[in-house]
C-alpha cells in the first residue's frame, strides 16, 4: 500500500505541476495517466460504477464542484481552485489521495478555504491511533471546520481503503466523541475532508458524476491514505 500511495502521489504531482490557466482537465488526467502507464499500473476510478461506467482516471472538480468532476476539453481560468482526487493500484492494492490548488492568484477568502480544509486532513490524521473511534476522528475535523465559520459535508466520506477503493468502515467528517468503529492497529483509512463556504447542502450536476455546492460557493478536498500504528498515524500516499 505504501508503494501504491508513492505512485499515486508521484502520477498526482505529475497533472498538479501543469495547472496554470489555459490547460484542461483532460490534459491533467493524460499526464496522471502517462505515470501510471510507465509503472505499468491502473486507476480505480477507472470505469467505477455509477450511472455509468467513470470514464477517467482522476476527478476534476472545478470551483464550485466538491467531488466526482469528469476530466473534459474545460480549460481552467485565472482565480479558479480545482480539486483532483487520484487512485492507483499496485500489487493488488490501493492508494487515493486529492489535492486542492490554486489556479494562479487567487482571493485571500478562497486561499483560507484551502488552507483550513488542509488543516482538517492534519487534525483527522492526528486522531488515526489504536482506541479512538470514527467518531473522534469526525469530531475533531467537523469541530475545527465549523469553529471556522465553515462546513462540512454531511453525504460524502472517508473510508476503508486496500485491496478495493472503498471498504470499511465509514469515516465521516462529523460526530461524536466515542461512537462509531474502534481503530485499531492495522487499519488503513482514506482521510478526506471536503468542506464548502457557503452550506453543507449539495446537489448533483447533469452529467450524473459532478457533486456540487447546492449554493454555488467554493469547496475543497483534501485527502491522504492512512495507517495506523503502534507508533502513530502513517501516511502512505506521500512521494
Amino acid at each position: 500500500m505504501r508503494e501504491a500511495g508513492r505512485i499515486n502521489a508521484e502520477a498526482l504531482d505529475a497533472a498538479v505541476v501543469l495547472i496554470k490557466p489555459g490547460v484542461t482537465t483532460a490534459e491533467l488526467n493524460a499526464a496522471f495517466e502517462a505515470v501510471q502507464k510507465r509503472y505499468k499500473v491502473f486507476s480505480p476510478f477507472k470505469n467505477y460504477p455509477g450511472p455509468y461506467p467513470y470514464p477517467a482516471s482522476i476527478c476534476t472538480s472545478v470551483n464550485d464542484e466538491l467531488v466526482h468532476g469528469i476530466p473534459s476539453k474545460r480549460k481552467l481560468e485565472e482565480g479558479d481552485i480545482i480539486s483532483i482526487d487520484a487512485g492507483t493500484v499496485y500489487e493488488g492494492f490501493v492508494g487515493d489521495m486529492a489535492v486542492t490548488v490554486a489556479v494562479g492568484e487567487v482571493s485571500p477568502a478562497t486561499q483560507r478555504l484551502l488552507k483550513i480544509t488542509k488543516r482538517a486532513l492534519e487534525i483527522a490524521i492526528a486522531q488515526m491511533v489504536p482506541g479512538n473511534s470514527t467518531g473522534d476522528v469526525g469530531y475533531a475535523v467537523q469541530t475545527y471546520v465549523e469553529s471556522q465559520g465553515l462546513f462540512i459535508t454531511r453525504t460524502y466520506t472517508g473510508h476503508g481503503v486496500g485491496r478495493e477503493m472503498h471498504e470499511g468502515p465509514q469515516v465521516p467528517n462529523y460526530g461524536k466523541p466515542g461512537r462509531g468503529m474502534k481503530l485499531r492497529e492495522g487499519m488503513t483509512i482514506a482521510l478526506e475532508p471536503m468542506v464548502l463556504m457557503g452550506t453543507p447542502n449539495t446537489t448533483v450536476k447533469p452529467d450524473q458524476w459532478t457533486v456540487a455546492s447546492a449554493d454555488g460557493s467554493l469547496t475543497a478536498h483534501f485527502e491522504h491514505t492512512v495507517a495506523i500504528t503502534a507508533d502513530g498515524p502513517q501516511i502512505l500516499t506521500l512521494l
